[in-house]
């Protein structure tokens, strides 16, 4: 086909071309135009996302305008405080004890690192029950057992190395559980694990524990060692005793390994054979005692077992009268109702620890329990 020729074979005269060329450069209407790169590229993305309207060119859409927070979160925390409104109507006790500085009972404090400087904040009286027999009481912030009592560091003292003194300081724990939180020592029954742990030549103290299992006094009291109920009066709520408490060590006489311990319990206890709504007593000990793992060179000793040196304790809500060998909480109206004796906070361990016991004449007042 020559230059010029139309498809159907027709020609155009020079004329014509001529014309046709003018117009094109001139930029008629009607001439032809090489679509531009950016056209390309919409034609392209709109054949490829069918529906979605092109960007224009050198254009930018404007940030979305942030919400305002500010109306909606003063609204929540009206209705929030209309809540707790609400809650401190109903429940008073447990709502007011939060705030008093009461922690729940799977959150204990911190373990004893060192004799405190004052009692526990009070908490609001709240009367305890079978389920939370620690209620209402600063023992509910405090450690389950032998988790209350704090074990510290070992170093090497004396005759031992530093291996040894973590033996001998897992020991003295081990007998603190054996004489104060075993079951079985709880009910009365004797206290064998924890004798065990005792020196065998150490003939004063044998002769101590001879003597007040059989027939128990002032002088030879098994309560002085251990803690124990008269399973036919008193019988334990739950399977939680409360602790808190610390050992201490120094290097003691001869070498020695001296130990003491200085460990509050707090027992819920209510009477033998009690249905779901009889009134539960804690009764509270707080014990010291000092013991020495002595150096089998230099005295007569059984391996694996320590020397009393001393040892006091001071109970709360256990009676009063040291020839029954047991601990005597009161219950109704054998609790004191006066004001005569020394009053006493059981919890308050920031001074040293003394002999004497409240809730019965003669004895001290407790101010909480």
């Amino acid at each position: 086909m020559g230059a010029g020729a139309e498809p159907d074979g027709a020609s155009r005269s020079d004329e014509e071309w001529e014309r046709f060329l003018r117009d094109s450069v001139a930029g008629a209407a009607d001439a032809p135009q090489e679509p531009s790169a950016r056209a390309r590229e919409v034609a392209k993305r709109l054949r490829e996302e069918p529906g979605r309207a092109p960007d224009g060119w050198r254009s930018y859409t404007p940030a979305q305008p942030k919400r305002r927070r500010g109306w909606y979160t003063v609204g929540l925390l009206a209705s929030l405080v209309l809540v707790l409104l609400v809650l401190v109507t109903l429940v008073p006790g447990p709502i007011a004890n939060l705030f008093a500085g009461g922690l729940s009972d799977s959150v204990p404090l911190g373990a004893e690192t060192a004799r405190p400087t004052q009692g526990p904040p009070a908490r609001a009286a709240q009367r305890p029950t079978m389920k939370e027999p620690f209620r209402g009481s600063p023992a509910a912030d405090w450690a389950n057992g032998a988790a209350g009592i704090t074990v510290p560091e070992a170093r090497a003292v004396g005759w031992m190395g530093a291996a040894e003194v973590e033996r001998a300081l897992v020991g003295s724990r081990d007998f603190l559980v054996a004489s104060s939180l075993d079951r079985a020592v709880l009910r009365g029954e004797r206290p064998e694990k924890a004798i065990a742990l005792i020196n065998p030549h150490q003939k004063d103290v044998q002769d101590l524990l001879e003597s007040s299992f059989r027939t128990p006094s002032e002088k030879n009291d098994p309560l002085l060692l251990f803690s124990r109920f008269q399973p036919s009066r008193t019988q334990l709520v739950g399977d939680v005793v409360k602790t808190r408490g610390r050992l201490t060590y120094q290097e003691g006489e001869r070498g020695a390994l001296q130990v003491t311990a200085d460990v509050t319990f707090v027992y819920p206890v209510t009477r033998a054979n009690a249905d779901g709504d009889d009134e539960i007593v804690r009764t509270i000990v707080r014990r010291e005692l000092v013991m020495s793992w002595d150096n089998p060179a230099k005295v007569i000793t059984k391996p694996g077992t320590f020397s009393v040196i001393s040892y006091k304790y001071e109970a709360t809500n256990g009676g009063c009268d040291a020839s029954k060998g047991y601990l005597d909480p009161p219950f109704g109206t054998d609790r004191r109702t006066d004001d005569a004796g020394e009053k006493v906070d059981p919890y308050d361990r920031s001074a040293p620890v003394g002999r004497g016991a409240s809730s019965g004449d003669g004895c001290g007042k407790a101010t909480r329990s």
